[in-house]
């Protein structure tokens, strides 16, 4: 008796043939055309196959499905990822927000006391982690990653130019520091071992930055900046629009993986919190 496992990465050899009858028991009837195995590194479904029948393990999808929805889920899974980001925030932060501030940066904007330098430091260690997840999308040939090139949020170029304005204006531009040197090395790490987990830091970055980003930015431009706007704070087209194309890219990725891998990215968002936060202390130093 062979067995066989279904990748959930929703991408089967076109030799595949499966067909399952009901799922509303614990076994069901398939006809498969081959027989080699295919892994998967979480979620599978274990087809033992006899000849041109095969039984269907299927009590693991019994019972995800019988489990009550979790938060956000009926809208698509970026809105999971968007309630667990909002509890981490705190009432400060967001309407949403659930934690309690502990230290400066998680207080109101309104009573930051940057300095241009700290400001300066924030830049070089962001633009270190856009280069960093840019450059995994735009030479990545893996299918989960290949579809978020050009979208439209990159921002290292906009770091890049607005680095630039800084050293016209006199000042010298610092190599960066622990905080992004340490945040660009662990999305290396999981950009090659952890898919899920990756996309976690991917949907938060971007996604923090359209929104709490851009009101830290305009705050702090009022404060040591002439409100100068900076490239980081543009977009081309229409933010909103390319938020939600986005969006739908995520809730298609998402659609492939299991439930398990699913929670396991969810997991991620208190690491990419802590990350972003140790950089965007820096302001503040």
């Amino acid at each position: 008796m062979a067995t066989t496992r279904l990748n959930s990465s929703c991408h089967f050899p076109s030799s595949t043939r499966l067909y399952s009858k009901s799922y509303l028991g614990l076994r069901a009837t398939a006809r498969i055309s081959y027989t080699r195995t295919l892994t998967a590194p979480r979620g599978y479904l274990a087809v033992k196959a006899n000849g041109g029948q095969a039984s269907v393990v299927i009590a693991a999808a019994i019972t995800e499905k019988q489990q009550k929805k979790y938060p956000g889920e009926s809208k698509g899974f970026v809105e999971e990822m968007r309630f667990v980001a909002m509890r981490l925030h705190t009432k400060d932060q967001a309407r949403e927000g659930e934690k309690q501030s502990k230290s400066p940066e998680e207080g109101p904007v309104a009573k930051w006391e940057p300095t241009v330098e700290g400001y300066l430091q924030f830049l070089v260690d962001s633009k270190l982690v856009y280069d960093t997840l840019e450059g995994i999308i735009d030479e990545s040939n893996f299918p989960t990653y290949a579809g978020f090139k050009n979208t439209g949020l990159e921002r290292a170029e906009s770091l890049r130019k607005d680095l630039e304005w800084f050293k016209e204006q006199g000042y010298e531009i610092p190599e960066p520091m622990a905080p992004g040197k340490t945040y660009s090395e662990y999305l290396k790490d999981l950009a090659e071992n952890d898919p899920q987990a990756f996309i976690c830091h991917f949907y938060n970055i971007y996604f923090a930055h359209s929104a709490g980003g851009q009101m830290i930015g305009t705050k702090v431009s009022e404060k040591i900046l002439d409100d100068k706007e900076l490239e980081f704070y543009k977009w081309d087209g229409q933010l909103s629009q390319l938020l939600q194309n986005v969006r739908q890219k995520l809730n298609k990725v998402a659609e492939c993986w299991t439930r398990e891998e699913k929670n396991h990215c969810l997991e991620e968002t208190e690491k990419s919190f802590k990350f972003s936060g140790e950089i965007l202390r820096l302001i503040l130093s």
